[in-house]
């Protein structure tokens, strides 16, 4: 079993900066992929970025160059910098990790934590 708590959310200007972190426990031998999704108002959860256990990492278009992720194995820890904050980055934030092993195609959640950007 794999638990995912999420922290850092919180309102913010335009402009700002917020560092949401997920911490994992549990079976983590079994954790490949994490990232981060986030579902806005009247919106469907999209996917913001991934980084695999070795650092690759991926990006959505509409956050390249502002929001960057990052992983403390030894931790088991991610976390997402989020910079230049812009009001469309409201949502509430998800972390995700994917099983791996036995546990392929397995996906763990967190909790979820609000962002909120004001014009």
């Amino acid at each position: 079993q794999v638990q995912l708590v999420e922290s850092g959310g919180g309102l913010v200007q335009a402009g700002g900066s917020l560092r949401l972190s997920c911490a994992a426990s549990g079976t983590i031998f079994s954790i490949n992929t994490m990232g981060w999704y986030r579902q806005g108002p009247g919106k469907q959860r999209e996917l913001v970025t991934t980084i695999t256990r070795g650092g690759s990492t991926n990006y959505a278009d509409s956050v390249k160059g502002r929001f960057t992720i990052s992983r403390d194995n030894a931790k088991n820890t991610v976390y997402l910098q989020m910079n230049s904050l812009k009001p469309e980055d409201t949502a509430v934030y998800y972390c995700n990790a994917k099983g791996s092993g036995i546990y392929y195609g397995r996906d763990y959640w967190g909790q979820g934590t609000q962002v909120t950007v004001s014009s």
